[in-house]
């Protein structure tokens, strides 16, 4: 039987080419995420080890230059760990954001990355952390170094005069030498500038004092120990870590960071062999009912039901090895790109083998194999029930009326239980009603997968009189074929179905999402623009002085981050400019008046004043961060904005309790409106400091959205992989209809139907099958959409739901056009036969 199983995948190669297709592209799609997930971790583990490979004893502080009450690391500390027994030596570190502008003054880097820390040499003026290929490290106040990926992206060389920004005002350095380095910033894609230390303390910290200590150890010095000498040596917010302890907690946190980036591409991988069974299931359907003959002669001569079952099944194991083996081979060209790819967009990935382990193998093998077979399983047992006596005669087994009602009354079942769990998942909402309707969606999609076959009938019965009308005895034929098999058309429509209920019900909720938080956005900002750190950090306060006083400027309001204690417990409060944040932000008062913040009083969120109990005219007993105490009148309560936080409080009350103000971001209003003077006046006035980013209204709308629109989009790319095995799934139906036709199509040719009709026969019915699919998929899509979205409506106030209706279009026209580019070679193909040929083909 094996035999015969191998002869028939060769006898039937051309049959079978889309199956491989199918497999290949869903192992590829598993193996390379594999591959690129296993290469990138063990990439990262190796680069954090190397990080900490000669270091016994991480010395680590949260001091922060607004914090007073974190103790950092300072000189006499540090002198004391250096004149510990067993110690090398011991280096302080201090670092923060710094970002270099390039020759347009733009910042070099994504922001977050930009990084700026002290060159700390040793005895042999030489900083072991970094390996310099020009110049040398800054010894001196108006010198930097730069690492090489930045001096290449700003064209500069040793001795050229760079403008470098904190979170101060920008100063000019000279550029001393230009470092490689393996830190995490730069291989981000960021920016790494190193600064004499005292620099770097005074701009990161305080003078004398370091964030965090490196120790490393004198030959034969355990590691423990010497952390057991340094720990009764530091402050009390300090931690002591060895220098493996750390680099095993780093490498879990890649782990644990790349967990999430497999699953996530693993599941879309399921999807696209979730599709795939459908085509597998299809193909070995249409063989099966094919040789009839061929199967009960089997019979018929002595093989008994069970080794005709196997026969199938190892045909089944021979297309999916094959596929296997060729999909392995794409899947680690993938990741090769994948790796490529992140390169060009500016991810430095350290340098490492590729790795293809074991589990992968075994992964991407025995998906393509077990997929394969069990896809071909129903088929092969149909093909065990066909009795000898079909080989007197050309009867294909056909499906009874008793398993038609029972496969339908399990598909209607289902398909409410699903349902049932979506709506009542839409009724819970939150996670718990999320895990809900994703079991539902499962269950709704199962069903309908079922019915489907009981649904072509009807639906595409309703499109038949405009098919006569428009394309004739051509059009006619088309829905006649189209329902001639309803198991074949609802197996072929199911995987574009699965592929577009899921790309329109991220769709629904990405529109809906989208254009709540654009509405968010619009309703609650009057500002014209935004000014932050492109770090993220806090502004400093000369900011909001020179933004104030620039020309066209009539509001400038900073959201100050304060922290109240009231009552035990903590509230999050912002420093504001009285009579600037009306004019910058939506105070909408639901009692009092925001005038009286400027009275020296405080205006409290609806929600957070019910909470606690708070009336107009109440007076509040708060606790500040210097634990002094006072008490405040509550002026105004306004409806809660997502922009503005639940207590609003004059800067001037808080002032004399910060150190250093925490200003997230100032919002202006000018004169008019944007414009590109006022822009400009704007970056003048703050220097033209490339670490400040100041956004206009639409940059403001493009940053809240843009992060809905770039999931939206990668969902759509991801999903791609489903939706081309789709498109195989029709060509693979028609052509293998096609072949089962020929003699009907001879007769249509011998009767005068001209070849020009015969394609558009076969076009119509490939196009027919495809809006099919896409109806189903779209309004079970826009069913979960609406459902997820009622999960998170009450978390969004603006939240009212979109249905996308010139996507949904978009996506009825792309079927059409898939059935149209599926029919291509299909449709061909029965142009050509011989009619007489056709004729006498059984």
């Amino acid at each position: 039987m094996f035999r015969t199983a191998l002869r028939n995948v060769l006898a039937h190669k051309a049959r079978l080419l889309m199956t491989v297709l199918a497999v290949m592209l869903g192992v590829a799609f598993v193996s390379g995420t594999l591959v690129f997930t296993d290469t990138l971790g063990n990439a990262f583990r190796n680069q954090s080890a190397k990080n900490y490979d000669d270091i016994a004893v991480a010395v680590t502080t949260h001091a922060d230059q607004r914090d007073d009450k974190t103790r950092a690391i300072d000189a006499a500390t540090l002198k004391k760990i250096q004149a510990l027994d067993g110690v090398a030596t011991a280096t302080g570190r201090v670092d923060g954001f710094a970002g270099v502008a390039d020759p347009d003054g733009k910042l070099i880097g994504n922001g977050w990355s930009n990084t700026g820390a002290n060159f700390a040499p040793g005895k042999d003026g030489k900083d072991a952390q970094y390996t310099f290929t020009d110049g040398s490290g800054p010894t001196a106040a108006g010198s930097i170094a730069l690492d090489k990926d930045t001096a290449r992206k700003g064209k500069y060389e040793v001795g050229d005069t760079v403008r470098v920004a904190t979170n101060g005002p920008v100063k000019e350095y000279t550029l001393s030498g230009v470092f490689t380095t393996e830190d995490g910033a730069v291989n981000a894609g960021g920016s790494l500038v190193l600064f004499d230390t005292p620099v770097a303390q005074k701009l990161f910290l305080r003078s004398g004092e370091f964030k965090d200590v490196a120790v490393t150890a004198a030959p034969g010095v355990s590691d423990r120990q010497l952390l057991a000498d340094v720990k009764p040596l530091l402050p009390e917010d300090a931690e002591a870590k060895t220098g493996k302890v750390l680099a095993d907690e780093q490498a879990e946190q890649i782990e644990s960071g790349l967990s999430s980036l497999n699953k996530l591409l693993l599941a879309f991988a399921g999807v696209a062999l979730f599709v795939g069974i459908f085509l597998i299931a299809n193909t070995f359907t249409m063989l099966v009912a094919q040789r009839t003959k061929e199967l009960a002669l089997l019979r018929a001569v002595g093989a008994s039901r069970r080794q005709v079952k196997r026969s199938v099944l190892l045909e089944a194991a021979v297309v999916g090895l094959i596929a296997s083996v060729v999909g392995f081979a794409l899947g680690i060209g993938l990741a090769t790109a994948l790796r490529s790819a992140m390169s060009l967009i500016g991810g430095k990935i350290p340098a490492g083998p590729l790795v293809v382990a074991p589990v992968t193998v075994v992964a991407a093998f025995g998906v393509g194999v077990v997929i394969t077979v069990l896809a071909a399983w129903l088929p092969a047992r149909r093909a065990a029930k066909i009795p000898p006596v079909a080989a007197m005669n050309s009867a294909h087994a056909v499906a009874t009326v008793k398993s038609l009602v029972l496969r339908n009354t399990i598909g209607g079942i289902i398909t409410l239980l699903g349902a049932a769990a979506i709506i009542g998942g839409a009724a819970q909402a939150g996670s718990n009603g999320q895990l809900l309707i994703a079991g539902g969606a499962f269950l709704a999609l199962i069903g309908v997968i079922v019915l489907i076959p009981l649904l072509s009938r009807p639906v595409i019965a309703l499109v038949r009189p405009l098919l006569l009308r428009l394309f004739g005895v051509s059009g006619k034929l088309a829905a006649q074929n189209a329902v001639r098999n309803p198991r074949r058309t609802g197996a072929t429509a199911s995987a574009l179905a699965i592929g577009l209920t899921l790309v329109t019900g991220i769709s629904v909720l990405g529109v809906t999402l989208g254009q709540a938080v654009d509405k968010l956005t619009t309703d609650n900002i009057k500002a014209d623009y935004m000014v932050s750190m492109a770090s993220g950090d806090a502004l400093d306060e000369s900011a909001l002085t020179a933004l104030a006083k620039a020309p066209g400027v009539t509001a400038a309001s900073p959201q100050q981050a304060v922290w109240l204690t009231v009552d035990g417990a903590g509230v999050s409060a912002s420093g504001i400019t009285p009579g600037d944040v009306q004019k910058v932000l939506t105070v909408d008062t639901v009692s009092g008046s925001a005038d009286s913040i400027g009275r020296g009083e405080i205006a409290v969120a609806e929600k957070t004043a019910k909470s606690h109990g708070w009336r107009t005219g109440d007076s509040v007993p708060v606790t500040y961060d210097d634990d002094k105490k006072e008490n405040l009148r509550i002026g105004a309560l306004y409806k809660d904005n997502e922009f503005l936080s639940p207590v609003l409080i004059p800067r001037d009350k808080v002032a004399p309790h910060e150190g250093r103000a925490d200003i997230r971001e100032i919002w202006v209003k000018t004169d008019g409106g944007a414009s590109a003077a006022h822009e400009k006046a704007l970056v003048d006035a703050l220097g033209d400091n490339p670490g400040m980013s100041v956004m206009d209204r639409q940059d403001i709308r493009d940053m809240f959205g843009g992060s809905v629109n770039l999931a939206m989009n990668i969902m759509y790319g991801l999903l791609a992989m489903a939706l081309i095995i789709a498109v195989l799934g029709v060509v693979n139906t028609l052509a293998m209809s096609v072949f089962e036709r020929q003699q009907e199509i001879g007769m249509l040719r011998a009767i005068g139907l001209d070849r020009r009709k015969v394609k558009r026969m076969i076009r119509l019915e490939a196009v027919v099958i495809s809006l099919f699919g896409a109806v189903v998929g779209i309004g079970l899509g826009m069913f979960l959409g609406w459902a997820i979205g009622q999960t998170v409506a009450a978390q969004i106030p603006q939240y009212v739901l979109v249905l996308p209706w010139g996507r949904i279009a978009l996506f009825l026209v792309l079927a059409g056009l898939v059935g149209v580019l599926a029919a291509l070679w299909p449709a061909r193909s029965a142009a050509k036969l011989n009619m007489l040929t056709a004729i006498k083909t059984e």
